[in-house]
């Protein structure tokens, strides 16, 4: 079965925004719960810090990301294409 990059690319690529939106807009509304939930996930302790969200950081971080991921996952399919034949 081949995969069409391009199509899983772009799905990925959309759906990483989606929750970069999601979570933007949990740390807005629960900055605290958030930073607790991110020292969580990594280990750390980040309660001497504090989020920094901004509309240019928030703009940049959704293309950054979401790009990444659609580059990342369409070389990923591509490569599996290549590696299945």
């Amino acid at each position: 079965m081949k995969l069409n990059a391009n199509a899983l690319a772009l799905a990925v690529a959309s759906s990483v925004a989606a929750v970069w939106v999601v979570c933007s807009i949990i740390v807005v509304l629960l900055p605290g719960m958030s930073m607790h939930m991110t020292g969580y996930m990594t280990h750390s302790d980040f309660s001497a810090m504090q989020w920094s969200m901004n509309p240019a950081g928030f703009v940049v971080g959704l293309v950054i990301w979401s790009v990444f991921a659609g580059v990342i996952v369409w070389l990923i399919a591509t490569l599996y294409n290549k590696f299945s034949d």
